[in-house]
């Protein structure tokens, strides 16, 4: 079994294609233990090469009360008055480490996201 580093995108484009054709393979097999070396190397490359950057954290909090069905409000517990919920959703005011730790906790909104930084307005 001879496998080597991914360095170029036309190394990548073979791991993937082999990729495929190996994608029922049994684990603990040669080819199962092919497959899973190839999906380590490809998940390297991919990190290296196509890593996607967390979203803004006001703009996923938004998208969190969205998709959830909750209100301004919701967020009160977490962030505080309805002065401060509305001054951080609209940017007036930076988000606290304490907030980020409560959205986190509470919500479940990643801390990697939450902790990106982001311009005030």
């Amino acid at each position: 079994m001879e496998i080597k580093p991914i360095r170029v995108e036309a190394d990548y484009e073979a791991a993937l294609k082999e990729i495929e054709a190996l994608f029922d393979a049994r684990a603990n097999t040669p080819e199962g233990d092919r497959l899973e070396v190839l999906s380590i190397l490809v998940e390297a490359y991919e990190n290296q090469h196509y890593s996607i950057p967390y979203p803004d954290p006001i703009e996923a909090i938004k998208y969190h009360l969205e998709t959830r069905g909750l209100t301004r409000a919701d967020l009160e517990p977490y962030i505080g008055n309805s002065v401060q919920v509305s001054d951080v959703l609209n940017k007036k005011h930076p988000l606290s480490i304490e907030m980020i730790r409560s959205l986190h906790a509470g919500l479940g909104i990643l801390a990697e996201t939450l902790i990106q930084q982001y311009a005030l307005t």
